[in-house]
């Protein structure tokens, strides 16, 4: 039998937004800069990544919200179809 496929999108988001992450604090790390500067670097770096994992989290929140709606409908359909089957079958 088949299996479902399930999406990987998620976790190789996430991956590569780790590396990314990981690689812009290297870089940062690694750039012939003044103490403060370094810092600042930092601290504006942990910022937009603060804002960013913010706006997924609210996105996943949406989507998921979204998801849980058309489960309902598509449930209360599928019971009022049944519903129907049965009285049609019952005559």
């Amino acid at each position: 039998m088949n299996e479902p496929k399930t999406s990987s999108y998620g976790p190789t988001l996430l991956t590569f937004l780790a590396g990314a992450a990981v690689g812009a604090v290297v870089v940062a790390l690694t750039t012939p800069k003044t103490g403060p500067e370094l810092r600042g670097d930092l601290k504006d770096l942990t910022r937009r990544a603060r804002r960013k994992a913010g706006e997924m989290a609210e996105n996943a929140s949406d989507t998921w919200d979204d998801l849980k709606g058309r489960t309902a409908l598509a449930a209360a359909d599928l019971k009022r179809g049944m519903t129907d089957a049965a009285q049609d079958l019952r005559g």
